[in-house]
């Protein structure tokens, strides 16, 4: 027991003599000490104190050519503690004010980046996935050449098929629903061909398509007799809009399976 007070007693002083090293330097007007430690703190990965120090000495050194660094690592400091909507603040303000400086290229990349690491997950609002697309796409326009151009594009990638997510979960609901309260199969179907339409490289393609044919079968099924042919008709079609675009889907049985039902009732 005494030895564990022991080392509380040693741990609270060598925090206590940390805690107050700092705040003696915070109150220095020693500015390149203060730079130096806000480099050392940074590399260590105590982000919050370097950002800090930093925003402590950034008026000292304006006008100076450390200045545009200090701007930069100010951002990046934030970026990497987390704190993601001042740390593209950050960037834009370098931007704004270096706008030829030497880091502007990763500037405007890690302003996409901010609002990545802030996109949800696809069942939640996604404000912030579409504001990173922005975000990279100003960069490509900006930057074709630049060295981030190949993260950037699988950033963009990776962004859009989350908003296809949430599109085919939308639709998915829709069929779920099925006519519970109104025609849902309807709705599943034209959420589905609209994001197609948008996004007709996605990687859920497949999946989209056979929500489709899934709906315009199921709405066949239960629809009334004077529509009940054409929707089968329409089913027909759209299994061979289907086949012709996966010819060795995983859903093969399933699709065989709604034709061969709805040319038997079309016959």
């Amino acid at each position: 027991m005494k030895k564990h007070l022991v080392y509380i007693i040693i741990f609270i002083g060598i925090l206590t003599s940390s805690c107050s090293g700092y705040d003696k330097l915070l109150k220095s007007n020693d500015t390149e000490l203060k730079y130096k430690e806000a480099m050392n703190y940074y590399e260590k990965g105590k982000y919050m104190k370097a950002y800090s120090l930093l925003e402590n000495v950034a008026t000292h050194y304006k006008g100076t050519s450390k200045s545009e660094h200090v701007l930069f690592m100010i951002a990046e400091s934030y970026r990497k503690n987390e704190d993601y909507i001042t740390a593209y603040n950050y960037y834009q303000t370098y931007i704004k004010t270096f706008p030829n400086g030497p880091s502007v290229d990763d500037c405007y990349f890690y302003c996409g980046i901010c609002y990545y690491e802030l996109s949800p997950d696809p069942r939640l609002d996604q404000t912030d996935t579409k504001k990173a697309i922005e975000e990279f796409e100003l960069y490509l326009d900006l930057f074709p050449n630049g060295k981030h151009v190949l993260e950037v594009n699988e950033k963009i990638a990776e962004l859009t098929d989350k908003l296809v997510k949430k599109e085919y979960l939308s639709s998915k609901l829709y069929y779920n629903l099925g006519n519970y309260l109104g025609n849902n199969y309807l709705s599943a179907i034209v959420t589905a061909e609209s994001v197609l339409m948008k996004y007709p490289n996605t990687t859920y393609k497949e999946d989209l398509m056979i929500l489709i044919l899934r709906s315009k079968y199921e709405q066949a099924k239960h629809s009334v007799e004077e529509k009940r042919k054409q929707r089968f008709i329409e089913t027909i079609d759209e299994y061979y809009h289907f086949r012709s675009e996966f010819p060795n889907s995983k859903y093969t049985k399933e699709v065989e399976k709604i034709f061969n039902h709805a040319t038997q009732v079309v016959k």
